[in-house]
């Protein structure tokens, strides 16, 4: 009797299954040209990306078949994106944004394509706000107090920082890069996340030679995640990031893995204020290395902390 009833339900669902079969058609068409890259969860999720993002259409959208609808502008436009990431191009660059903090990040070919483990940092940054701005005699709406972020690429460590640092009343966010491009994608990412960010073109190498006699730059806070893989470990990293990201915001010399670091922590030393802060994103590789040479560098109260993978990722130190 049982089994009776629930006849029509099975038949009901068994509809609605070949239903999804026949209107997801073109979707599951989309994902399986691209399993030769990547594997069916994170091909099915790509092109999810790139239907919502490029063309406008949710996952409900897809599953009443709008997909199949589309104009043929929209269809020419998905066939040029779909040829683009079968060759590996990041999804992110395709469609010409990245997901960080929450937030939505404008990238573009030229620019490094933010991280997960970068947002863990400025999450780190945040939650020793209360610490770091500790000035003795002053209340916290008094203090003035500055950021710099080296090297910032799309800017979302900056933009980052300057959205969710909205209650110290003074506080200043500025950002450097190399890379006139970058520097063009970080400010349209600052004024799109409706934040201000003083940009400026500077190489990361020269701070100490070019700035550190500037008596009006004294920063209470900074933070990079500068170039930080030896060119030794190309053979372990992914095709798409090698072939299509900036070379430039990725790689330093075998012999010299902490070239960015030292050069930043050395105008550190004279551009900090008193008990301000140095915090960078590291290769795991290297953090003892990194421990030891701020220590020789005469910084203190140094930390290192794990990322989500549970990868020495992150280093604080205090001038």
């Amino acid at each position: 009797h049982q089994i009776e009833k629930m006849k029509p339900k099975v038949l009901d669902f068994r509809l609605f299954s070949i239903l999804l079969q026949e209107k997801t058609a073109m979707y599951k068409r989309l994902w399986q040209q691209l399993t030769t890259l990547y594997g069916e969860g994170e091909a099915k999720g790509i092109v999810r990306l790139l239907l919502e993002v490029r063309v406008g259409l949710t996952w409900t959208d897809i599953v009443c078949g709008k997909a199949d609808e589309l104009s043929a502008d929209d269809q020419a436009a998905l066939k040029t994106m779909m040829q683009r990431l079968e060759q590996g191009e990041p999804v992110q660059y395709v469609v010409g944004m990245a997901e960080f903090g929450g937030r939505m990040f404008h990238v573009e070919p030229g620019v490094l394509i933010p991280r997960p483990e970068t947002y863990e940092l400025c999450e780190w940054i945040i939650e020793e706000k209360g610490e770091i701005l500790e000035e003795k005699g002053k209340r916290r709406e008094e203090r003035d107090y500055h950021i710099l972020d080296v090297g910032t690429g799309s800017g979302c460590i900056a933009c980052t920082l300057a959205a969710e640092m909205p209650e110290v009343r003074g506080a200043r966010v500025a950002a450097w890069d190399i890379s006139e491009e970058a520097l063009a994608v970080a400010q349209k990412n600052a004024k799109l996340m409706g934040v201000e960010v003083r940009f400026e073109k500077q190489d990361a190498l020269c701070l100490l030679e070019e700035r550190g006699e500037r008596r009006e730059e004294r920063w209470g806070l900074i933070v990079s995640n500068p170039p930080y893989i030896c060119n030794k470990e190309r053979e372990t990293m992914e095709r798409n990031v090698l072939e299509h990201e900036p070379q430039q915001a990725l790689f330093v010399p075998d012999d010299d893995p902490l070239l960015f670091y030292r050069a930043i922590a050395q105008y550190g030393q004279h551009a900090l204020k008193p008990e301000g802060w140095l915090f960078f994103e590291i290769n795991p590789l290297y953090a003892k290395d990194m421990q030891e040479m701020l220590s020789m560098m005469s910084y203190h109260d140094i930390e290192m902390k794990t990322d989500q993978f549970g990868k020495q990722r992150m280093i604080k130190a205090q001038r």
